[in-house]
């Protein structure tokens, strides 16, 4: 019997089984230093002790995206090792603050599988679940993945797909903020004078800047996060795939992105809730990363005069400045360069 791990490939998994990830991971300070050197995040909540001191928060808390890919990077040995690609996602709740020497564990639930029609790979849906060690849960979503099949010729499961929400309700948002003193929010700290209120549904922000992605430096987030996905690492193997080399991993695009959105949105503080997500192309080492965000929604949350909600849609795209503001054609399809389609909630101050 082998001891070594191959991955789960679409026949191995089963609707309604659980799966409990290894390994548990803390959390520390360094972490959150080296995905702050990574990405740049300079949202100062996050990055200040005296500034989140001040609001109510027993001190910073650990950027929200580096808890998402904390949770993800346990999921992928036993949801995505032998991924094709990850799809999209869904339904994510961030429910807990998370803080330097919380220790994170992942327990994901397959909830769908449906097999492509070429019979060589099929599409896995996943809830996954971030605990921290007291049993508290401080994040779960959906996503779905194409997984490769092990045996071609094996006969399609009956197709199961999700009835997943197409958005959060802003109602549950509040959880992972604790209720903040505003009063004590500095604009000219936090790095803008634009609040809540400031900001109007259908407005559109170009994020301006741009960031080149490096091969070292995606290889050193992926493995920060225990991301094993072999298109990310193994160029032996992908030089014969069809792209020819390693795909960057998707959560280092949803971070770049990010944080490149401080640049008109940087009172946005607190990334609430995932509604939706899709990878629309593949992004590779040289390539440069801009983004651009929509307001889709306002939403005040019942019992909270510290903070409301901004439903964003959040665009990346690759090579290609965003001042147009580019995303779909008259066809529908989404236009040359964009990689990153991803509808959020952001809690800001009001």
């Amino acid at each position: 019997m082998s001891k070594t791990n191959a991955g789960n490939f679409f026949e191995d998994f089963q609707i309604g089984q659980v799966i409990k990830h290894a390994t548990p991971r803390t959390i520390t300070s360094g972490d959150q230093a080296l995905y702050t050197a990574l990405y740049g995040s300079r949202f100062a909540v996050q990055s200040s002790d005296a500034f989140a001191r001040a609001l109510g928060y027993a001190h910073a808390p650990v950027d929200d995206l580096l808890t998402f890919h904390m949770v993800f990077g346990k999921t992928v040995p036993d949801i995505s090792l032998n991924a094709v690609a990850n799809l999209g996602y869904a339904g994510g709740r961030f429910l807990a603050p998370v803080y330097p020497g919380d220790t994170l564990s992942t327990v994901s639930e397959v909830i769908g599988k449906k097999e492509n029609s070429n019979g060589k790979t099929g599409v896995v849906y996943v809830r996954s679940t971030g605990y921290s060690d007291d049993g508290t849960e401080v994040l779960d979503y959906v996503r779905w993945v194409m997984v490769k099949k092990r045996d071609v010729t094996s006969p399609p499961p009956d197709a199961v797909v999700p009835d997943l929400p197409a958005a959060i309700d802003p109602q549950a948002l509040g959880n992972a903020v604790p209720l903040l003193d505003t009063v004590h929010w500095e604009n000219d700290l936090s790095g803008s004078p634009f609040r809540w209120a400031d900001y109007e549904t259908g407005e559109k922000i170009d994020h301006v800047d741009g960031m080149t992605v490096e091969e070292a430096e995606h290889q050193m987030a992926t493995r920060l996060y225990q991301n094993t996905a072999k298109v990310h690492f193994n160029l032996h193997t992908e030089s014969e795939s069809r792209f020819g080399k390693r795909l960057i991993y998707g959560g280092h695009v949803i971070s770049l992105a990010r944080a490149l959105s401080f640049n008109g949105l940087a009172n946005a503080f607190h990334v609430a809730g995932i509604n939706g997500g899709r990878h629309v192309a593949p992004l590779f080492a040289g390539d440069t990363v801009y983004a651009w965000s929509e307001v889709l929604e306002k939403a005040e949350i019942d019992g909270r005069s510290d903070v409301a909600a901004l439903r964003l849609r959040l665009v990346a795209t690759k090579n290609r400045a965003c001042a147009d503001f580019p995303l779909k054609d008259a066809d529908g399809k989404y236009e040359d360069g964009v990689i990153l389609d991803f509808d959020y909630w952001a809690l800001m101050p009001k």
